[in-house]
């Protein structure tokens, strides 16, 4: 029993397991090739959702090539060349996805923001890939206005076991680094939206893309945009290498929230618009709704063009495709448009049974000192499944190793019993304060029908007063952990392979066992937190009480005091009212007396003119007299 589980977990760590198989030649029409597609698919409890997936292929031969681009964004190619990235992954995400009600989503993200890239280079160190990595989140933090600059050593780590590369390079893998950091504050906005869509070939101007407006993106209960590049190269001919570029949008859209009295939807309701037709550049602009499950429910206008049904994994899927390249062949074409169409008198749907695999993420205990993070995984399956959790705990919080337990239960119990799971594979590399995260990846395999709880208790660190956020009472952010394993079954599995680029790709591809990755909760830490209000108290305090007594001071210091003689006034009615004219009498004959001084003053000033006009006569006069004598 014991030879059967390690060898189900080394198929799982294997990248055989994964769909990592040699590429065949390839073959091209043109270097260049640009998809756009567009995938919608309702889902239980009035929910739709809208799945856009953008894919650039650009056959490039030598690596001189990839400063000459045409379709493939100039940047992306000088990333490859600069940094020696042979993939990248990038999610942007705002919302929680749903598992146990929507099922797996087409490509999995968790919630803020997600990166990690695979380096490979004959001359590549630890050291210099961590600087590597830490430019490369600068350059896309300025790409797509997000806050990818903060990745740092302190957030990243290096997983052995979750992740295997989905890129094909002949060379010795010994020469593979790979990093992984998230940042759960991440928001999601507009201004991260816009230059998303400036990556594509046409931008927002035509095609799928003019769908994407940011007043109804943001509405939306969950949307994530993706970034994915991958380089693959045939085994044979080295230069036979093409950049292949994915860029996603996944939006589970609400009806309630769009007032909606009845189940009845369309493109125009939920984006705003019609569409207005397809990208120039596109080889291929389709839309494919899903009809079946909860689409079986609605009615659609106008009819699609095809049917497709496909078998994954013994679970069948029927889509209608609608070929917009087709729509617009006619001169003249109008805004295109899709209504799906409910029963009458129902609006409650059906819900789905829950997915094979699904997991959960929560703290426990109380108090701001110790707690223990949880993850609980549960197995619907009628077989075992092997589990891979990765958990990334930031350095301000410290995770004891040997307080790792694993504990079981049946479906149909609600309390788990004293039933510990042995993990069958480990790797643990401690934390360091304010330099590195605690990593932790554990492998084992979860019973038939049955939930594992996996608890290990941490300790909350005190900060710096200057290491708390603005908000600090709003708590840390612990990033979600992420779970690996593999289903030997399709059922609510939609992810496309890993040697497939379209979604019709996804079509009949069974295969012996199916990688799933899953995304839990992020948690929010509510560490020690001084009372950051006390000095705003002491400030506010100190300085009304310096006001008031500069006031009276200043007053004092600086004013003449003089004091006025008060006269008496008598209190008695009639004695008051013979003061007041007695005052007025008084003040009367004064002005009077004024008056008579001034008018004898100016009358004297005019008589002492006069006399001195007489005397000025008298003196001509005089003078006049002599002059005739002579």
């Amino acid at each position: 029993m014991i030879a059967e589980l390690a060898l189900t977990l080394l198929l799982l760590l294997s990248p055989l397991a994964l769909g990592q198989t040699q590429i065949p030649q390839f073959q091209y029409q043109t270097d260049e090739q640009f998809h756009e597609e567009l995938v919608v698919r309702p889902l239980a409890g009035d929910h739709v959702n809208t799945y856009f997936q953008f894919t650039t292929r650009w056959h490039y031969g030598v690596h001189k090539n990839l400063y000459h681009t045409q379709l493939t964004p100039r940047v992306i190619a000088e990333i490859l060349q600069t940094y020696d990235v042979k993939e990248l992954h990038i999610g942007l995400t705002q919302g929680l996805w749903r598992y146990e009600t929507w099922g797996y989503p087409i490509v999995e993200a968790t919630g803020g923001a997600e990166l990690w890239a695979w380096f490979s280079s004959p001359n590549l160190t630890d050291d210099s890939v961590n600087k590597q990595w830490m430019r490369l989140a600068n350059v896309f933090s300025g790409i797509l206005c997000a806050s990818l600059n903060f990745v740092d050593n302190t957030n990243s780590i290096a997983p052995k076991h979750i992740f295997r590369p989905q890129f094909m390079e002949s060379g010795n893998r010994s020469h593979q680094f790979v990093r992984y950091a998230t940042l759960p504050r991440e928001i999601v906005c507009t201004e991260n939206l816009t230059p998303w869509k400036k990556l594509l070939p046409c931008g927002s101007a035509s095609g799928l893309a003019t769908l994407l407006n940011s007043g109804y993106i943001h509405n939306t209960k969950y949307h994530s945009l993706g970034v994915k590049v991958r380089t693959l190269c045939d085994s044979d001919d080295p230069s036979n290498c093409l950049v292949e570029l994915t860029q996603t949008a996944n939006l589970v859209y609400d009806l309630k929230l769009l007032e909606q009295s009845n189940t009845d939807f369309s493109l125009r309701r939920l984006f705003g618009m019609g569409l207005n037709g397809y990208c120039e550049m596109a080889s291929s602009s389709k839309i494919y709704v899903q009809l079946n499950e909860q689409g079986e429910r609605f009615q659609l206008t106008p009819t699609p063009q095809e049917e497709v049904l496909s078998t994954v994994g013994g679970h069948n899927v029927l889509f209608g495709v609608y070929d917009i390249q087709q729509q617009f062949e006619e001169p003249g074409a109008r805004l295109f448009n899709i209504a799906w169409l409910g029963p009458k008198g129902n609006s409650k749907r059906e819900h789905t049974s829950p997915p094979p695999l699904y997991a959960h993420r929560y703290l426990l205990g109380n108090g701001q000192k110790h707690g223990r993070i949880a993850t609980e995984v549960t197995n619907t399956h009628y077989e075992p499944l092997p589990v891979v959790l990765m958990e990334l705990v930031p350095w301000y919080v410290h995770a004891y190793l040997h307080t790792l337990r694993i504990s079981s239960k049946p479906q149909h119990l609600h309390e788990y019993t004293s039933n510990e799971l042995k993990f069958s594979l480990l790797h643990y590399a401690p934390g360091k304060q304010r330099e590195l995260p605690t990593h932790l990846e554990i492998g084992f395999m979860l019973p038939a029908r049955s939930s594992a709880l996996i608890t290990i208790e941490v300790d909350y660190l005190l900060l710096k007063w200057l290491e708390y956020p603005p908000d600090a009472n709003h708590g840390h952010y612990i990033g979600s952990a992420v779970i690996g394993s593999q289903l030997p079954i399709g059922r609510n599995y939609t992810a496309l392979p890993l040697e497939g680029y379209l979604f019709q790709d996804s079509f009949n591809a069974s295969q012996p066992a199916y990688a799933l990755t899953l995304r839990t909760e992020a948690l929010i830490v509510s560490l020690p937190t001084p009372d950051f209000s006390m000095p705003y108290n002491v400030i506010c305090l100190a300085c009304t009480v310096v006001a008031l007594a500069f006031g009276p001071i200043h007053s004092v210091a600086t004013k003449l005091i003089i004091v006025e003689r008060q006269t008496t006034i008598p209190r008695n009615l009639l004695r008051k009212v013979v003061h007041k004219l007695t005052s007025r009498f008084s003040r009367r004959s004064t002005n009077t007396v004024l008056n008579e001084q001034q008018n004898n003053e100016q009358n004297g000033k005019g008589k002492e003119k006069e006399n001195e006009q007489e005397e000025k006569q008298l003196d001509q006069t005089q003078s006049c007299d002599k002059q005739a004598h002579m």
